[in-house]
């Protein structure tokens, strides 16, 4: 059941999307080749403590960190910890807060130091499919459009999507309906779900370079790309309201 949000629920959403977005960009200052993935994670924390807020992440279902760091052919729910960033890497932030008992959600992909052209074409491409996702965002829209403008931005540049992970539904908790494909599955019906005023998603494609399958590493979290190509992850906490949609997880 897709649980609608009054204005005054946005309003609460909005201000865990600021901190959301206020962290994300510290993160991306503070990501540098020679840090390590456990030390941003230590920044997060203190950065919650000192906003009030908490981390989304940490304890849901068992995670053991307040923040996912994934780099290279880590898509998503790296676990923070001992390894040094280089350059040449790429880093995938992914930041969930919990603020008054709503949640905001936002990830974005970070070059470190000088990378290859290709991996800022990946990152380029992934922030695109976000966006192109995001425009389509209205009352009336069928739920299968999001999905399908990511999928086609992405495959049209050279990109398969994870079909494993999917954005979706956020508010009073982390994961709520509806879940949010990042492609059109064969059969899917023409129409389907409509999106209505007060619908909030977090949309989350996540673009590889080669093939779109992923394994689970032995951590029990941290998910990779089958062939260890590179993968990039953007993602939003949107509203649609009665004239588009506003992010809540924009700075500014």
């Amino acid at each position: 059941m897709i649980v609608l949000k009054s204005p005054r629920e946005i309003a609460r959403m909005r201000e865990a999307g600021k901190r959301v977005a206020e962290l994300l960009a510290l993160l991306r200052e503070r990501a540098r080749p020679g840090v390590t993935t456990g030390e941003l994670n230590a920044f997060a924390e203190a950065f919650f403590e000192s906003h009030g807020a908490e981390p989304a992440f940490k304890g849901y279902k068992g995670y053991p960190a307040s923040i996912c760091t994934s780099v290279n052919e880590e898509v998503v729910h790296g676990i923070p910890g001992r390894r040094e960033l280089a350059s040449g890497d790429i880093l995938s932030l992914d930041v969930g807060v919990r603020l008054k008992h709503y949640h905001g959600d936002a990830a974005a992909t970070v070059p470190l130091g000088t990378v290859s052209d290709g991996a800022m074409r990946l990152i380029v491409a992934t922030e695109g499919a976000l966006a192109a996702a995001v425009e389509r965002l209205e009352p009336d829209v069928p739920l299968v459009e999001i999905s399908r403008a990511i999928q086609s931005h992405a495959e049209e540049r050279g990109y398969q999507v994870v079909r494993r992970f999917v954005g979706h539904g956020i508010g009073r908790r982390l994961h709520e309906d509806p879940q949010v494909p990042n492609y059109v599955a064969p059969g899917t019906p023409p129409v389907g779900v409509r999106l209505r005023a007060g619908t909030v998603l977090a949309i989350e494609p996540m673009l590889n370079e080669g093939t779109g399958e992923v394994e689970e590493l032995a951590d029990g979290w941290t998910v990779v790309t089958a062939d260890r190509s590179l993968s990039a992850h953007a993602e939003h906490t949107v509203a649609v309201k009665e004239h588009g949609a506003e992010i809540l997880t924009a700075l500014g």
